[in-house]
Parts: structure tokens; sequence; C-alpha cells
């Protein structure tokens, strides 16, 4: 059977094109081997199920191990009305397991579905079915959150500490080792049941071991996915290159590196005749993600606007560039690591690159969305060149006209605060169905932005910063004509907000270190 690159659901060694996890295997590993409980909690479509698949699979195959594998996505609220129901759910789970995995272990199984009344009535069967098992049991439970705003739940991993510190005691038999999959830490859970509660870091898995297994992939890992896809396809691919920019792209998030190539193979390749991947395909993957609707964006917006701290702070960073230090035990900083929004980078950045642009998108669309249908009419929407190139110094005068046209004193306290938004949403228009707008990571202290506009064909560069003086300004100019260097442009475009009461509104052309800078004051 052919296989295909997936981004749903488990991934199957011998259906899917995989990124190497030899390495993040061994390490958990040798967790299990050493007995300990543990949580894999990481972001939505993070491989944690796919993880807990081929965990098991591994068990199964090592002498003297059992593994248990369970999930609670899906189960009824009935099942978390009480500690008897939850206790009988666990079971029938348990049994279902057993049936085919160790059918010798059922009987002890199917007695206990009609007795276990309770978290002691769950221990005790538990003890009794380690006891009899020749080999050591481990337990796998995925979608653990399913479960994470219910009491039982709790007291159940509550029930399997008290095991856990009494394991060697007979009556206290237990399993050797437990991996939850979800996610929250079971921290966050506790934390999430009683908001109310200022004890609220007591939790019933402070017996859990640190999970530090980097579940992203590095290029190194998603090179030989790369490598079978192309032996396997008969395609061409420059494969460390090519690992190396899905990388840049996507920090190794699972799911994001998977959906990249999928729609290279699946939606570009297609329309091909040359049988070989390209960078430029690899853009035109990423305009398509861009511009796409799924499950883990939805999700990833959905967190923000659930959490008004953490879509403030991330707009912050992301559309003022604000720099934030990074403090893991910071409550707004920890969710947004939770989440997948950001990561620790020498202060608090976004995950990936994908994630800003999405993020970048979303917040200046929703941010301007009232203010540009008040004012649509102002917002001009044509200023093509011959060849199809943009006319960028008109479209800054025009943004410079229209910002002195509407700097009353009405608007001015809005206009000051967001200022970058409102040329954002004055582009917008200008380059719809055309070409795109980029928010480059290129911040300085002196908080600048970077905008790569595509426009048909051609590339353009626009960096918006608040005026601090001549000698910033000249720091300024350093390093848009650096940042054009790398970019192969001879030509770069400057906007410069003057926070003062008497404007300028002054326009420059600028020659700086072999590079033509249009600058406009607004």
């Amino acid at each position: 059977m052919q296989k295909e690159f997936n981004i749903t659901g488990v991934c199957y060694p011998h259906l899917h094109y995989m990124m190497d996890t030899s390495g993040k295997l061994a390490d958990i590993m040798e967790m299990v081997e050493r007995g300990k409980y543990f949580i894999i909690n990481r972001p939505r479509q993070y491989g944690k199920t796919t993880t807990l698949y081929l965990l098991s699979e591994a068990l199964s195959k090592r002498e003297g191990y059992l593994p248990l594998r369970m999930n609670f996505q899906g189960i009824d609220e009935q099942w978390h009305e009480s500690d008897s129901a939850f206790a009988r759910m666990f079971v029938n789970q348990l049994a279902d397991a057993l049936e085919f995995q160790a059918p010798a272990l059922a009987p002890i199984l199917e007695a206990a579905r009609k007795n276990v009344a309770d978290m002691g009535g769950l221990s005790k069967t538990i003890t009794r079915l380690v006891q009899q098992s020749e080999e050591k049991l481990v337990l796998l439970i995925d979608e653990v959150d399913a479960s994470s705003n219910f009491f039982p739940f709790l007291n159940f991993l509550g029930m399997l500490r008290t095991k856990y510190l009494d394991r060697y005691a007979p009556q206290h038999a237990t399993f050797h080792s437990i991996v939850l999959a979800g996610v929250h830490d079971i921290k966050t859970l506790k934390s999430k049941v009683r908001p109310d509660e200022k004890a609220q870091y007591n939790s019933p898995w402070n017996i859990a071991a640190d999970f530090k297994v980097e579940m992203s992939f590095s290029p190194a890992e998603i090179a030989p996915m790369l490598e079978e896809y192309a032996q396997a396809e008969g395609v061409q691919v420059d494969v460390p290159a090519m690992a190396e920019k899905l990388y840049y792209y996507t920090s190794g998030y699972p799911f994001l590196v998977s959906k990249l190539c999928k729609i290279i193979a699946e939606d570009i390749m297609p329309q091909k005749e040359a049988r070989a991947w390209t960078m430029g395909d690899l853009e035109q993957a990423v305009n398509l993600l861009l511009r796409e609707n799924n499950t883990n964006f939805d999700s990833l917006i959905k967190n923000l606007e659930n959490n008004p701290g953490l879509y403030k702070l991330t707009f912050e960073i992301i559309v003022n560039g604000v720099e934030v230090p990074f403090d893991p035990h910071e409550p707004t900083i920890s969710l947004g690591r939770l989440y997948g929004v950001f990561k620790p980078n020498s202060g608090v950045k976004i995950h990936n690159w994908i994630y800003e642009q999405i993020l970048f998108n979303y917040m200046t669309a929703k941010a301007f969305n009232q203010y540009l249908e008040s004012r649509r009419e102002d917002f001009p929407t044509s200023f093509t060149k011959e060849h199809n190139e943009l006319d960028l110094e008109s479209v800054l005068l025009k943004f410079q006209q229209y910002m002195k046209e509407q700097y009353s004193q009405k608007d001015q306290p809005f206009l000051e605060r967001e200022w970058r938004l409102v040329f954002l949403a004055f582009l917008k228009p200008i380059i719809n169905g055309k070409g795109h707008d980029f928010k480059e990571p290129q911040v300085s202290e002196e908080k600048r932005l970077d905008i790569a506009v595509t426009y048909f064909h051609h590339k353009y560069v626009i960096e918006l910063k608040r005026w601090y003086g001549p000698k910033a300004h000249q720091k300024g100019l350093d390093q848009l004509a650096g940042y054009l260097g790398r970019q192969g442009l001879g030509a770069g475009y400057l906007i410069i907000f003057e926070h003062r009461t008497e404007k300028t509104w002054r326009q420059e052309r600028i020659r700086h270190k072999d590079k033509d800078i249009f600058a406009v004051w607004v």
C-alpha cells in the first residue's frame, strides 16, 4: 500500500511517512523501565497519541512487559458523576484491553465489573491484577483532559499516588509505570477544577517525574521522512536543505511539518511536470496553509480568545514588538507554553513562524474590522505600476496623507497607540488577491517592525518604527540596510511615527550603505 503524509489521528509506520521518533521513544522507554509515573503534556496535534501507540507496540515486543492502553476521550459524563461510576468505567476499559492482550487475567476484571463500588475496591482490583501477572503492567492513558473537570478523576489519581508511595507493600502492589497524555499537566487540571482555592498546587500527582523529552522534531529527525518519501515516490528532494527550511517555518511542530509536506505532495506536485521538490514549492505550501482553516489554527485562536491576558501579551509581542523576559513561573507565560503559543528563547517568543503569521493576520484583521468598515471609502486599492510592480512610494505617501487627515482630537489616542495596525489595515486591500504581507521576526530595542510584502513576483520590505532621535535613526538605517542586503534587495521603505505635538509630515529619499530607502514621517 502506498504511504502518505498523515495529519490526523495515529501515525502508523506501515501506512504513513513519519519523522524519526527513535530517540524520543528510547528516552521515554528508559523512564518506563525505571518505573516512572509521568504525563506527556503537549499542545494539540503534537504526536502524543502516536507516541503512546509506538510505546505500546515497543513494550509488547519487549519481554517482561504488558502495556495496557486506554483512552478517556469521549467518555460520557455519567462515568464522572461519582467515584463508583468512574471506577466501573476504568474496570470496563481495562477488561476490554486485557481480553485480547492477556486473556488469563481477564477473569479478575470480569468479577470486578460487578463488585467494584469505590476507589478502595478499584485499588484492590489493581493489586490482584498485578499480583497475578507475570509481566510488569504499564498503564497508558490518552486524552486525560477529557476527565480534567471532574473530582472522581482527581480521586483516582490520588488512589494511584497512595499505591505508588507504598508500592512494595503486598496490599498496594500497583502498575510498574503509568504514562498519561494530554494538553494539561496535572497541576493545571487541579487549578481548573478548583479555581477559587488558594491551595491549588497540592496536586494528587506530585509523584510524577518531570517529562523533559523534546517532542518537537529537529531537521535531523525530519530528514528520514523526506528521504523515504523521495525514494518511494521517485521524487528529487534536497533533503538537508528542505528539512532545515521546514524546521525554520515550523520549529519542528509535528502537525505543521506533516501538513506542509502533505500540501506539496498532494496539492502542488500533481500540477508540476518536474518530479522534484523546490524551495518555491515549500513557500507556496506555506502560503496555502496560511489561507486555510483547520482545527489546529482554530484551537490556537480559541485558546487566546478564552484567555484575555494571554491574548493581550501575545498581541504586544507580535504587533507592538514588546520584548518580554521569560519566566516559567509567570501564569500567563506558562499558559502560553501549555497551548503551544510561546517558547523560551532569550525571552518569550512565538513558538513558530507559521503561528506568528497566523496570529499576526488574525489580530490585525480583528482589531481593525470595525475601524475599517467605517472608513472603507478612504482606503485606496490600486497602486500597480508596469510589470505588476507595487508603487510603494505612492502607497506610503497616501498613508501619510490619510494619517494627517485622520489625526483629529477624537482619533488621536487611538492612532498613537495603534498606528502600526492602521498601516497594516491600510495595506491589506491594496495587496489583496495579488500578494501577501508577512511579519518578519526582526525586532530591535527600538521596537521596530519589519513587514515583507510579496506582490505578484516582486518582494518589498517596509520597516515601521517610532522616532527616538537622530542617533537611534542612524542605527535603524544600519539595521534596515543590513536586512535588505540579506534579502538581496537594493531598496527599502521606512515609516517613522513621530510622538510629538507638532508633526513634520515629511518624506525623504535616503542613500545609506548602497541601499535606497524611501522614508515618510507620520
